[in-house]
């Protein structure tokens, strides 16, 4: 078995295993934890063979691209690869350590794998039409982990949201059909050299791309498509919602750089001027929503539509000082997010709800979870010397670099709204006093054991967070490298058509 596979079969053999035992949830567990801890040893391999600049591809049933179905790996695959990987252990985790209650608890395992086959499966394909193949896998596995439990809020969230992937997935075929139409191939390889070469009218393409582009932008909750995601995120149960912060809308960020840069590299001029409002306007419009919220869950889904636009302003602006800042920006907010949604999580374990009005005096309950949510929290909002001040001194110097000074004020501009959000939270939910332990009179939230242990999870993305932020040259140096790959399509194209480095 080839180990470009093992990022799909993995998945693939543990959620039909936990499918196989619906009433053995400790099996279930085990299956969970052993799958999502082989999925990361997996991609960090796979992530250590790219690090010598190679691309690996897998031509799958021996067809030959462009002909059959092929998988690529090259830099930026392996990123998203590895911190997904990452992040998506520490939910397992977290899943194991609390109660999820039926019927969640007997299904959330194997939906979860099943999820992140979707996920790593459009990461590694090749060509159009299996990334819209990927996209309905994870549109059918997040739908039953957003409604499962029947409750009526649930239910409203998950309409809104499978009606609104639907309608991005109806754009995403009449794209791919437009340009299938044209060229007669949805392999990137063989389209980008098709259109490099000049071999299709530009007209058709350009029309293909934009309805590709509209449907990436509502899996990425971009502006002004993101209205479905703080209608639904906040329903399901709350480590479904840390799950979909640290996976979902990251594919739809890896599918605009993925086409974006093989399709429109030498054409940018005629689309950038459009990514940079958007990029601009999702920032801001995120940022706005977040501050007007007092429900922790609720402020935290806008807060992913503000750091969503921060990623993709570093697409924007198309040069490989933004497009590696891009990257590293990624990397610091899937650990940051997902983190603070875990915390999220573990306090409406706790509490049963996570509203602002309803809680308090989690400092005095629990410092370990305090210190999580500060340093998550402080590097979502840039403050030196955390992950987000890095990240985010990237985008500004990159933005700076590229004489996009507008974008770049509204980035910093962002970064002070969100530490709002962030001091909003703190106050709330740590510093006050627990409201209701001052109307019984009495002090107020314990300090269990099994509470404590349960934090485990969240240190371990803390200490992913910490090591980013004091020993992450390395990682920017990565996406740089994997920047180089993005701006120059003749690599990806001579490795798929070519066959590529042997895996």
């Amino acid at each position: 078995m080839n180990a470009l596979t093992l990022p799909l079969v993995i998945p693939l053999f543990a959620a039909l295993l936990g499918l196989a035992f619906p009433r053995g949830k400790k099996v279930q567990s085990a299956i969970g934890l052993i799958s999502s801890l082989a999925l990361l040893v997996a991609s960090g391999w796979l992530f250590s063979c790219v690090t010598s600049g190679s691309i690996y591809t897998l031509p799958l049933g021996s067809w030959p691209a462009p002909f059959g179905i092929v998988l690529v790996l090259d830099f930026t695959a392996a990123i998203f690869l590895l911190t997904c990987s990452f992040t998506g252990f520490a939910v397992t985790l977290f899943g194991l350590l609390h109660r999820l209650g039926d019927p969640l608890e007997r299904w959330y395992f194997p939906l979860q794998n099943l999820l992140i086959l979707g996920v790593n499966g459009a990461f590694l394909t090749g060509d159009l039409f299996n990334l819209f193949v990927w996209f309905e896998v994870m549109l059918i596995s997040s739908f039953v982990l957003m409604v499962i439990g029947g409750k009526r809020p649930q239910l409203e969230g998950g309409v809104k949201y499978v009606v609104m992937n639907l309608v991005a997935s109806a754009f995403f075929l009449a794209g791919v059909g437009l340009i299938y139409g044209k060229t007669g191939t949805l392999n990137l390889a063989d389209l980008a050299m098709i259109i490099r070469d000049g071999g299709s009218p530009a007209g058709f393409i350009k029309g293909g791309a934009a309805l590709i582009f509209a449907a990436f932008g509502v899996k990425a909750g971009l502006f002004p498509l993101f209205f479905w995601l703080p209608a639904s995120y906040h329903t399901p149960a709350p480590i479904v919602t840390a799950l979909f912060a640290g996976l979902l809308t990251k594919v739809g960020i890896y599918s605009f750089l993925r086409v974006a840069t093989l399709f429109i590299g030498e054409d940018i001029a005629s689309w950038q001027n459009l990514f940079l409002w958007v990029a601009a306007l999702t920032m801001i419009t995120g940022v706005l929503g977040a501050a007007a919220q007092f429900e922790m869950r609720k402020i935290l889904s806008f807060h992913i539509i503000s750091q969503v636009g921060y990623l993709f302003a570093g697409l924007a602006m198309f040069t490989p000082f933004g497009l590696a800042a891009g990257l590293f920006y990624f990397v610091h907010n899937n650990l940051a997010k997902t983190n603070l949604l875990l915390v999220s999580a573990w306090i409406e374990h706790r509490r049963g709800t996570v509203d602002l009005a309803k809680i308090g005096g989690f400092y005095r309950a629990s410092i370990g979870c305090s210190l999580i949510f500060l340093i998550s929290a402080f590097a979502l909002a840039g403050i030196p010397p955390l992950s987000g001040f890095w990240a985010k001194l990237g985008i500004v110097r990159a933005g700076l670099d590229g004489e996009f000074y507008w974008l770049t004020v509204a980035a910093l501009a962002v970064g002070m709204m969100t530490l709002f959000s962030m001091t909003k939270i703190w106050a709330e939910a740590f510093w006050k006093k627990d409201p209701d332990a001052e109307k019984e009179g009495k002090v107020e939230l314990s300090s269990e054991k099994s509470h404590r242990l349960s934090l485990a999870p969240m240190v371990m993305v803390v200490v992913g967070i910490l090591c980013l932020s004091f020993f992450g040259e390395p990682v920017f140096v990565w996406s740089m490298e994997a920047a180089r790959q993005l701006l120059d399509p003749s690599l990806y194209i001579d490795a798929v058509l070519g066959g590529g480095e042997p895996s």
